[in-house]
């Protein structure tokens, strides 16, 4: 059971409890689920009613409610864990793998890969994936422990994927602001159209070489297949997505991988930075079309500003 603290500083005198912890980034479905489902919150050892006022110097301490029940079968299925504490965990999905059931994928999930992983350490909880990403698309994915941890992850991430597109786009800072909504034709493929949702990614151009471009690319919203989709409205569909209008011949399936996220600490408020080079099969098409890979391109990331 995960229990949090917070001191009350003197600026929050007076504050009644509930308007205390939303300032501290607790949610209100997690006062409200501690208040009705969990033990309550405490003040210095004693109960205290979210409608109380809290004082300066009290510790305010309490235990997130249980768990709600999930559907989701424990199951082994290989990804790799980064980091993992209390609040977070980052891990590395391979291609191949839905990060969740559908009708389409029903098991084998990264879903129930990491419910079989808290089964394997005597942990009960739930699958809470703060980004998503393709189940073709490689790299990094961020997990929330807890309901508390959710909402302040989700608040304060950013993720930057690397991309192999079709065609050489002359070097330069790209940001590709068009709106993206449903494909009539397809069950799952998107479109830029002038009534969709607003969409924003921003690019820079790592490297020219071999008929292809190799991209950073920062989805500063998330979309169904923003990158993907974007790309393809450039006139620079990504490697091996046929559903874009890729071909096959260099990957057998859309050159995109998740190579890094930064997300603030729900609990000590700082930066926490990772980093997944790109797959076998990514690597093997930078390779061919001679294009910065290995120790040179994490070089190159590092130093990528998308402000």
């Amino acid at each position: 059971m995960t229990t949090l603290s917070f001191t009350v500083p003197p600026s929050a005198e007076g504050s009644r409890l509930g308007v205390f912890l939303r300032t501290q980034g607790v949610s209100a479905s997690c006062i409200k689920a501690v208040k009705h489902q969990g033990e309550g919150f405490y003040a210095d050892g004693r109960p205290l009613h979210t409608d109380q006022p809290v004082h300066a110097g009290q510790r305010i301490t309490f235990a997130l409610a249980p768990e709600p029940p999930t559907t989701v079968t424990p199951q082994p299925v290989p990804f790799r864990i980064l980091r993992e504490d209390a609040f977070a965990a980052v891990v590395e999905k391979p291609a191949g793998i839905a990060v969740h059931p559908t009708l389409n994928h029903p098991d084998g999930t990264l879903a129930n890969g990491w419910l079989y992983h808290l089964q394997q350490q005597g942990r009960t909880g739930v699958f809470r994936p703060v980004n998503r990403i393709d189940k073709n698309t490689s790299g990094l994915v961020l997990l929330a422990q807890n309901s508390f941890a959710a909402p302040a992850l989700a608040a304060h991430v950013t993720k930057c994927y690397l991309a192999l597109a079709e065609g050489c786009i002359a070097p330069q800072t790209l940001q590709i602001d068009a709106p993206i909504a449903r494909r009539g034709d397809s069950i799952i493929g998107r479109c830029v159209r002038p009534d969709g949702k607003p969409s924003l990614t921003r690019l820079r151009v790592l490297g020219c070489g071999g008929g292809h471009t190799l991209l950073a690319c920062q989805p500063v919203t998330g979309r169904t297949h923003q990158i993907r989709v974007h790309t393809s409205h450039l006139g620079h569909p990504l490697a091996g997505d046929t559903l874009y209008g890729g071909h096959p011949n260099l990957m057998q399936r859309h050159a995109l991988h998740c190579v890094s996220l930064c997300y603030r600490d729900p609990v000590t408020r700082e930066d926490v930075s990772c980093f997944c080079p790109p797959p076998r099969d990514f690597e093997r098409a930078l390779e061919i079309c001679g294009l910065p890979r290995g120790a040179q391109l994490q070089a190159m990331l590092e130093q990528i500003d998308f402000s």
